[in-house]
């Protein structure tokens, strides 16, 4: 039966990406540069994400602090001190009232930004995982998912604490995840090299997508939510297409021989930004799969990087303790 469902698959795969692209104009050389520099981490920089609001961002950095800033003025809005400074990821909720941050504490911490404690503690800790957490992604301002180091992701109630469901069909450590544009489904990307799309309303896995060779690191829903991409330790990133059930397009060149830490998408999808374990972040065509541009302005590798909601400008941190905007 699976081999039917191979064979099926791929007598309907009539065309590539590439090739369905080909005669598409090439895009021009990416001309954004970079407009502000943030500065007030004293180590690296690990995680950041904008608030939905576009002007506002949090970063999470091994000075075991995490950072809300005001993206237009650079003034540091709060400043969050953490449980332990091995922090690996943050969050923003959807109403921008609060953060989250997690790490190798196992913990996913909650922080109402209204809180009128000095300074801010956290409102809920949320305790099931057995390993590190390795992300944490707002599904609205009471749920939350996570994924770990034990091979799982899990839905949370913010208010009550509690776990709603476990994602557990992984067999490596999870090291990111991304919720679709719809908030109905979410995909995980693991070091079994796998990515898998999960059901929140079924609570089950409903695809297997396979072609990394090595760990995948990181991995975002495209804009239209019908693909999404993941970036690896193979050195590529891929674009998996959900209504195929396929890989569609790979994003790799010979001159880049790192892997990928983070990758974003410009709002139309057209611009792919991947950071990777380097100083510089590398713009793709997305449709056409070609290098159109190079972001230097980091000393360090960039570890994280995120797309404002309205598109305007995309943020970068780094080991080199500084986050930059670019626009």
């Amino acid at each position: 039966m699976r081999e039917t469902i191979q064979q099926n698959r791929e007598a309907k795969a009539d065309t590539t990406l590439k090739t369905f692209t080909k005669d598409l104009p090439s895009l021009a050389r990416c001309s954004i540069k970079s407009r502000r520099t943030l500065k007030g981490h004293l180590a690296k920089i690990y995680a950041m994400q904008w608030s939905e609001d576009k002007t506002r961002l949090v970063s999470a950095s091994m000075d075991g602090k995490l950072i809300v800033w005001d993206g237009l003025t650079t003034n540091k809005l709060y400043a969050i001190p953490l449980r332990s400074i091995w922090v690996m990821t943050c969050a923003f909720s959807p109403s921008g009232n609060m953060v989250a941050s997690g790490g190798l504490e196992n913990i996913c911490s909650i922080f109402n930004l209204r809180s009128t404690d000095v300074p801010i503690r956290p409102c809920r800790e949320l305790t099931a995982h057995i390993g590190y957490l390795s992300c944490c992604r707002f599904l609205s301002d009471t749920q939350i998912v996570t994924s770990s180091g034990d091979m799982t992701c899990m839905l949370w109630d913010v208010e009550s604490g509690t776990k709603i469901t476990e994602f557990a069909e992984h067999t490596g450590d999870v090291m990111s995840l991304s919720i679709s544009p719809s908030r109905d489904t979410f995909v995980s990307a693991s070091c079994d090299n796998t990515a898998r799309l999960w059901d929140l309303r079924t609570s089950k896995c409903v695809q297997v997508f396979k072609g990394h060779t090595q760990d995948i690191n990181c991995v975002q829903f495209f804009p239209s939510g019908n693909a999404f991409a993941t970036g690896s330790d193979d050195f590529s990133c891929r674009l998996f297409d959900i209504r195929a059930d396929r890989e569609l397009i790979q994003y790799k060149a010979d001159q880049i021989d790192r892997g990928v830490t983070s990758l974003a998408f410009s709002v139309s999808g057209r611009y792919m930004f991947a950071a990777y374990d380097d100083s510089v972040v590398h713009v793709w065509d997305s449709l056409k799969g070609e290098t159109v541009g190079d972001l230097k302005g980091h000393n360090e590798r960039v570890s994280c990087l995120g797309v404002s909601s309205d598109g305007m400008a995309l943020a970068t941190g780094s080991w080199d303790t500084s986050l930059k905007i670019w626009a």
